[in-house]
């Protein structure tokens, strides 16, 4: 079984293993066809997670085919599906508010627990969700990153012809930018870098900006915070608009807040973390099923898992969209 870990900060490794075990009580074995690189892969990778453990095996976007099941589990073999990488105890006080997505003993996959880079996994089938025939495996890779952005835009109320800023240009800030502009939003995107802004601006009608191109005076209805910096999390309060509201979705560390600013024009400040799962994924699923919305342009490029160098420095390198790994071919390796 081929199968790539971070051994170390900066240091990846393609394994050859033994076959995986056959899956036990609630379990099923999947075989991966796509896993996506996401920012906190590259955080892991570049070992700027305190919390993350080495080594590990990456990734945590992942859609694939169930090939073995657990007396308890209940899928069909042959099931295509998509995973919830970050498990939930359902016994802590967040869980039993339904809060799973900030349990009190969460692991994540591909940061303190071994991921889904692997040409067959098992997991509990508590955390595999079915994906419906019409979805495309391109598409369906993209289920988790946009469930976050799906539970993001929960806390706010998007309309037709709202005006909407997303600072941040990632994968995370590009879906949130297609789905503001899917909801009718009048959309402008922010962003360092012009690659990334070129990519956005492929979407649809999305005005896109430097940071420095945009006026002083210009302010929106929300504002979602997606690159997660001390810098961008400070502008991102001074472009909400008196009674207007900021989504923190970035990690920065920290950042300044102008107290006065935000008391007076009555800004309200949300902070926003992973999904609730499953109803985040459902309805990721239902958007990534309209021919409508439109998030083609959001995949880069997909390599072999045996180019996994390369594409992680393409991932890396902040001029591309979602890079992906593709395991369809790996039994040939």
């Amino acid at each position: 079984m081929i199968e790539l870990y971070v051994k170390k900060p900066n240091e990846l490794e393609l394994r050859h293993n033994n076959s995986v075990p056959a899956p036990k009580g609630d379990e099923v074995k999947i075989q991966l066809v796509y896993g996506g690189i996401c920012g906190s892969d590259l955080s892991v990778y570049k070992g700027k997670l305190p919390y993350a453990k080495y080594p590990v095996r990456a990734g945590h976007e992942l859609v694939g085919v169930i090939v073995e099941k657990g007396e308890q589990a209940s899928f069909k073999i042959g099931t295509r599906c998509v995973v919830l990488p970050n498990t939930f105890c359902g016994v802590c006080d967040q869980c039993q508010k339904g809060l799973t997505n900030i349990c009190r003993n969460k692991k994540s996959l591909g940061v303190n627990i071994d991921g889904g880079f692997a040409q067959e996994f098992n997991i509990s089938s508590k955390y595999v969700l079915a994906v419906p025939d019409d979805l495309p495996n391109k598409k369906a890779v993209l289920v988790e990153p946009l469930a976050v952005i799906v539970h993001a835009f929960k806390k706010v109320n998007v309309e037709k012809n709202m005006k909407v800023a997303v600072v941040g240009c990632g994968n995370e800030g590009m879906l949130a930018a297609a789905l503001a502009h899917y909801l009718g939003a009048k959309v402008t995107a922010i962003d360092i870098n012009q690659h990334k802004l070129d990519l956005v601006r492929e979407i649809g009608d999305i005005s896109v900006f430097l940071p420095h191109e945009i006026e002083s005076l210009e302010t929106f209805d929300v504002v979602f915070e997606a690159a997660g910096t001390k810098v961008s999390v400070e502008s991102a309060v001074k472009l909400a608009k008196p009674g207007g509201a900021v989504v923190l979705i970035g990690l920065a560390q920290e950042a300044n807040f102008p107290i006065v600013h935000i008391v007076r024009s009555e800004i309200t400040i949300y902070g926003s973390i992973i999904y609730q799962f499953p109803d985040d994924y459902l309805q990721a699923i239902e958007y990534l099923r309209d021919p409508e919305f439109s998030v083609e342009q959001i995949v880069s490029k997909i390599f072999s898992i045996t180019d996994y160098k390369e594409a992680y420095e393409t991932a890396a390198s902040g001029n591309a969209g979602k890079v992906i790994l593709s395991f369809k071919e790996v039994e040939k390796l």
